[in-house]
């Protein structure tokens, strides 16, 4: 199997998925993949975490602001309508926060985030300090399918991809350097397709097809 043949198979970019084209210095395409970042950042399906997504679509609460004028309650029906209902005061706290800073400190601009931020780790850190809650898988989530829109967004691949990569035959299973399996897999496919080909991994280790 080649990264094509499994891009086709399994699916490529969840943003893609989505509808979401990710655009450098037009920051109303960025915040939709932040939510939904946000929302694939709990432990629940890529199912639940899409349909869930286009509620927030439907009501055209894309941005910042449209989400901190829908406030608390609202956020959690909204959740709950889409199957958080376990996750829901917890993840409306989330986006009202990370909305509210994202405001606050960077005018709602997230390539204004970027530029600020002097290195890769420096922007992770920037995304995980946006809100209590967005952590390191948040982060990696959003950043990952930056890669070629943002400089900086570098992240690693996730072990996810690693187990799968390594059982595709794509690295060898002996690798336990990250850094050096994500060389090997962007020489695999190249820079430009390396996301559609992360999001691949991730869908076929778990089984996502949709």
């Amino acid at each position: 199997m080649t990264p094509v043949e499994l891009i086709g198979t399994s699916g490529g970019k969840f943003s893609k998925e989505l509808g979401i084209e990710l655009l450098p210095e037009k920051s109303g395409s960025l915040f939709p993949w932040l939510l939904a970042a946000i929302l694939m950042g709990a432990p629940i399906s890529w199912k639940i975490a899409e349909r869930t997504w286009h509620c927030f679509e439907s009501r055209g609460m894309l941005t910042p602001q449209s989400i901190l004028d829908a406030g608390w309650e609202k956020l959690v029906s909204i959740l709950d309508e889409g199957g958080y209902a376990r996750y829901d005061f917890k993840t409306a706290t989330k986006l009202l926060a990370a909305s509210e800073n994202l405001l606050k400190r960077y005018g709602g601009n997230l390539d204004l985030l970027h530029e600020e931020s002097a290195s890769s780790e420096e922007l992770e850190a920037r995304l995980t300090a946006l809100a209590k809650g967005i952590g390191p898988v948040t982060a990696g989530i959003f950043l990952r399918e930056m890669r070629g829109v943002w400089k900086k967004a570098e992240p690693l691949p996730s072990e996810r991809a690693i187990r799968s990569a390594k059982a595709l035959g794509f690295l060898p299973i002996e690798l336990k350097d990250r850094r050096k399996a994500l060389d090997l897999l962007v020489g695999l496919c190249g820079a430009a397709l390396f996301p559609d080909f992360e999001a691949a991994l991730l869908r076929w280790e778990t089984g996502k097809k949709t």
